[in-house]
């Protein structure tokens, strides 16, 4: 119908990988009486592909993608992709006001001491790093241990331009061994797991858990604590 154009939704995906992006066509705005149609045109893109271990290893070896791992640096040391970039997303905390030094404190006791966890803090530098090294045009395998950490930072990277990223789904936690050659000291699907929990297993892991809660239950609500302690038969 003449003087009415339709809005076009495109959705577009590669057979291969998971890469999808939305594209609105333009479209006139409401009629008002006494106004001229204004036109708006609204894009939306998503250019971040989600693909197993297999595929990222194609989109190394035949799509020239380069692999960026954004973990921390103890994971990265205990294994990681032979020939990668590490930008960390994450950085250790070494600020010494009382709050940092508080809660660095109880994380070392227990998540650190039971897991290994190093005690962080969001890099401020990661971005402008990565655009350092490369431009916007580049093709980049983001890995963490996870994919959460990947994820976030393929979020970031695509704000700041990039348009070609792509992300381990699950993480190196899923990459089976000789899928990569690594370097460091344990297999990369392991570079997540230290402490005690790497000598007691499960126990260890529920046993810490347990003893983080108690912590700061007694820490954040010693009255009831206190109350509890006495509801406790005497021996």
């Amino acid at each position: 119908m003449a003087g009415i154009a339709s809005s076009c939704l495109t959705l577009s995906s590669t057979s291969k990988f998971r890469t999808s992006w939305l594209d609105f066509g333009t479209h006139p705005a409401r009629n008002i009486p006494g106004k001229t149609n204004s036109w708006r045109k609204l894009g939306i893109r998503a250019e971040v592909s989600y693909v197993n271990s297999e595929e990222a290893k194609k989109l190394v070896e035949t799509e020239g993608y380069v692999v960026v791992d954004v973990r921390d640096r103890t994971q990265y040391e205990r294994a990681h992709i032979k020939s990668c970039h590490h930008v960390p997303l994450f950085i250790e905390n070494k600020d010494n006001d009382l709050g940092t030094i508080i809660k660095r404190t109880v994380h070392n006791n227990f998540s650190g001491l039971f897991f290994g966890l190093p005690f962080t803090k969001p890099n401020p530098e990661f971005v402008e790093a990565v655009k350092s090294q490369f431009s916007p045009e580049s093709k980049l395998l983001l890995v963490c241990q996870e994919g959460l950490r990947s994820t976030a930072a393929a979020n970031k990277l695509e704000q700041a331009g990039f348009q070609n990223i792509a992300c381990i789904t699950s993480g190196l936690q899923s990459v089976k061994p000789g899928t990569f050659d690594s370097e460091g000291s344990t297999e990369l699907q392991n570079a997540g797991k230290a402490g005690l929990i790497t000598i007691q297993g499960k126990i260890s892991a529920v046993l810490g858990t347990v003893l983080i809660c108690a912590y700061l239950f007694i820490t954040f609500f010693p009255d009831q604590a206190e109350k509890l302690f006495q509801l406790a038969p005497a021996s």
